[in-house]
């Protein structure tokens, strides 16, 4: 009878990768935010995620105080499923010291 020779089964783990723990200064965070308004100009969940994203990196907590809504609002708004209205868009962004920039769209009228 031959054996089979077999290889040792190799386990690789894996973590979540969570950008808001790379976001570290001012400069990173609007670099990200201005990533997703170039990138994906129309995926306005991805644009409510992304300051999500960088609410948590400078602590939930606090940008909801600084915002006036609720925590929990807040992470309900920036979440996949969240649809945030543009008004508390507007009070995120001044609570995370970012600013929301319009450029004319290549072709546009």
């Amino acid at each position: 009878m031959t054996k089979i020779a077999t290889r040792k089964s190799l386990k690789t783990k894996t973590t979540a990768y969570d950008v808001s723990e790379h976001l570290r200064t001012p400069e990173e965070m609007a670099a990200y935010l201005n990533a997703w308004l170039d990138g994906a100009p129309e995926d306005a969940a991805g644009i409510a995620r992304a300051l999500g994203d960088i609410a948590r990196a400078k602590g939930m907590s606090q940008v909801a105080k600084d915002a006036g809504v609720s925590r929990e609002s807040l992470y309900r708004a920036l979440s996949a499923e969240g649809n945030p209205s543009f008004a508390t868009i507007l009070k995120v962004a001044k609570a995370l010291g970012v600013r929301l920039h319009a450029q004319a769209a290549p072709g546009g009228v």
